[in-house]
């Protein structure tokens, strides 16, 4: 059996931070990020927004290094590429990292983190509104399934607010605005460092000393209680004139550590996995329903969702959404048969073996768990863990999870003639 072990070592520097070290020497390559406890869902809702613009801005310049056209490109000089996302809960700024060149994305990170220059904010404005008309039709109304699924979830609840804030949010957001969340969500001890590669962790100590040393303290960042909306089964349909239509399921579901999250993961694998798993053979391969499927996990401190949707023919999406119930449904009902739960098992260590070659797998696990949910577990316990997952305790959480009360369905595309027959499959479901 391959080993999953990884040499990981974490140190804490005086002001706060955290330094995290995967050393994998099998590798040629690494990645250096920092993770950022502050999202969308740690602002207000005149605020929404500024997490998502400040990120923006940090790649108009620094102190240290003005021009953004040269700051990046002084990355990519040395085989980098800086990056930067933002999430409800978090964000991270990241760049593979030539082993021989570590203190160029060190410098350059420290430095834009820790002292922009707050420049071009009218012009990264309009960059941003661009982007938040990806999410909106031509009349303003939001077409985002995930914007469409957790509003219709978590209702007044900051996990419902868009990451990239609302077009009359961004519109209202200011300088002072932007420098009150940077004075609040990056000190020290509100980020981690992270590294992942062919490196030592004394080297990657020294350098997180040097060019985050000095950062200043600063607080954290508490996520609030996530709160759902009672009163399911909702369904939330939004005209949209494409040729397609799109369809998801949503449920909470337990945070990581909770004792059901391990077959939470299986039912995902099972479900979407592949051409042979149960999404692709149901909908696509033996009925033709849809032609593109996926099922996922969006993972939280507190909380977890579970989703599971669809891209289809509008015609045909009252009997595809009828046969994601049904899925589901059979999931509750019946035990999945030893093979397919050994399979979703054995794709679990796979995963997890290939992972040791995916320095931004280690990253994230390593590095953004610290940030979040610091790894009480090895690799090896975690996989561990998954393989005790019987087919009991898959029935029994997908029973837990899976319940109409707690289903949101989201269709986006052209609805006449179909929105009843949907809404006729969500008032059955389950």
């Amino acid at each position: 059996m391959t080993t999953t072990s990884a040499p990981v070592h974490k140190s804490l520097l005086d002001n706060g931070l955290r330094v995290v070290t995967v050393e994998l020497p099998h590798l040629h390559a690494g990645m250096v990020a920092v993770y950022v406890h502050a999202g969308s869902r740690h602002e207000s809702a005149p605020q929404n927004g500024v997490s998502h613009f400040l990120e923006h801005l940090f790649f108009r310049g620094s102190e240290g290094f003005p021009e953004g056209r040269a700051m990046n490109a002084m990355v990519e000089d040395v085989g980098g590429s800086l990056n930067g996302v933002t999430t409800r809960d978090h964000g991270y700024y990241f760049t593979p990292v030539h082993p021989a060149r570590l203190e160029v994305p060190f410098t350059v990170l420290g430095d834009m983190l820790a002292r922009p220059l707050f420049k071009e904010i009218e012009l990264e404005r309009e960059v941003i509104l661009e982007e938040i008309l990806d999410e909106v039709d031509e009349d303003g109304r939001d077409i985002d399934v995930d914007n469409l699924s957790k509003a219709a979830m978590f209702g007044a609840d900051p996990l419902a607010m868009k990451i990239a804030g609302s077009r009359e949010s961004v519109q209202g957001l200011r300088e002072e605005d932007l420098r009150a969340h940077h004075q609040r969500a990056y000190g020290a001890r509100n980020l981690v460092v992270a590294c992942a590669g062919p490196v030592r962790h004394a080297q990657i100590l020294e350098l997180a000393s040097k060019t985050f040393g000095a950062l200043r303290s600063g607080g954290t960042l508490v996520d609030p209680v996530a709160r759902v909306l009672p009163g399911g089964p909702r369904l939330v349909a939004v005209e949209h004139r494409e040729s397609q239509m799109e369809l998801q399921l949503s449920f909470p579901g337990p945070a990581e550590e909770h004792p059901d999250f391990p077959a939470l993961r299986v039912i995902r694998r099972v479900l979407d996995d592949g051409l042979a798993s149960r999404l692709q053979l149901a909908l696509v391969e033996r009925k033709a329903l849809a032609y593109s499927v996926g099922a996922g996990m969006d993972s939280f401190t507190d909380c977890s969702v579970f989703e599971i949707g669809c891209a289809c023919a509008p015609k045909k999406a009252p009997q595809a959404l009828e046969e994601l119930v049904k899925l589901l449904e059979e999931l509750r009902t019946t035990p999945v048969p030893p093979e397919e739960l050994e399979r979703a098992k054995k794709k679990s260590r796979m995963w997890l073996e290939f992972s040791l070659d995916a320095p931004s797998e280690m990253i994230g696990w390593y590095g953004g768990g610290e940030l979040l949910r610091p790894p009480a577990e090895t690799f090896e316990q975690w996989i561990e863990r998954i393989e005790a997952v019987t087919a009991a305790d898959v029935q029994r959480v997908a029973q837990a999870i899976f319940r109409r009360e707690a289903m949101v369905a989201v269709a986006v595309g052209p609805l006449a003639g179909v929105e009843k027959k949907l809404q006729k499959v969500v008032d059955g479901a389950l």
